[in-house]
């Protein structure tokens, strides 16, 4: 009977593995041939992607690559995009990792306003936000400067990342920062050697979101800047979409131009992006 059992209840993991892996390669297949359509499509004179959207092309029209790197300014933007994405990033992690710091282990008792504070600046939309945004920008003499996009991406950034690391740097025991502190050990040092290695899955996550955020982000740099020196590449992608005709062999290079280095990133960083989403899966 016990053998009965067993047989039955290994069919059924069997069984089990076979959907989800199933499952699993049908959501592979859905993330990865939009990517291989849009690379495929880039090769395509506009013409020939009209007469046949999804054949392959006939012949390799890499030129379009060329004229959309020259037309879309793109060695300027993407050295933009890499900037702000950058500095926003550090900021953001530095930042929120401090706060959190402050919020979850120094007890005072303007700390439940300030957090407050935070979490309220979560719900807010960029749309609400764009136009006193826009005029205080102005007023303050940052308008189409490179300070006058990093300081709104930062401070937009800033309240996922704090709510984001205050409730994970919580979970670190009491008894760490205790006992540093009655070795005389002082916040700074107790930052910096206790709490930044243990944050490092939150703070690889909150790299995540911010990174793809930020190099992805339209909106705010197309209505905080009017030259080109301080455009990202977003703007640079859209200028080839027009209202009345749309070249597509060079749109979509422009935007495989766009995705590649986010692609290179997740395979660099796979490994450290895996490690500390699943670290902080667990420790969440």
């Amino acid at each position: 009977m016990s053998t009965k059992i067993k047989d039955t209840n290994s069919v059924g993991s069997k069984i089990f593995k076979a959907i989800t892996y199933v499952i699993l390669i049908l959501f592979a297949l859905l993330a990865i041939l939009p990517i291989l359509w849009l690379i495929m499509s880039s090769f395509k004179t506009s013409q020939e992607y009209q007469l046949d959207r999804l054949g392959l092309p006939k012949g390799i029209f890499y030129k379009n690559y060329i004229e959309a790197w020259k037309r879309g300014n793109f060695g300027v933007y993407i050295i933009n995009s890499v900037v702000y994405t950058s500095i926003t990033t550090i900021a953001i992690c530095i930042l929120g990792m401090m706060s959190g710091f402050a919020f979850a282990k120094i007890p005072n008792k303007a700390t439940k306003g300030i957090y407050a504070s935070y979490v309220v600046g979560i719900l807010m939309t960029l749309q609400s936000i764009m136009i006193p945004l826009f005029i205080i920008i102005n007023q303050v003499k940052l308008y189409d400067t490179k300070l006058g996009v990093l300081i709104p991406y930062i401070g937009i950034g800033l309240p996922m990342g704090v709510y984001l690391c205050t409730e994970f740097i919580r979970s670190v025991p009491n008894a760490l920062v205790e006992s540093a502190r009655i070795d005389g050990a002082p916040y700074g040092r107790i930052f910096f050697g206790i709490i930044v290695p243990m944050s490092a899955p939150v703070a690889t996550t909150l790299a995540i979101l911010t990174v793809s955020g930020t190099w992805n982000e339209f909106m705010l740099i197309n209505m905080l800047t009017s030259s080109t020196k301080n455009k990202s590449l977003p703007v640079g992608i859209q200028s080839f979409a027009g209202s009345l005709s749309t070249d597509y062999g060079k749109l979509f290079a422009s935007l495989t131009i766009g995705l590649l280095p986010m692609l290179i990133f997740y395979l660099v960083f796979r490994k450290e992006i895996t490690k500390g989403v699943a670290a902080g899966a667990v420790k969440g």
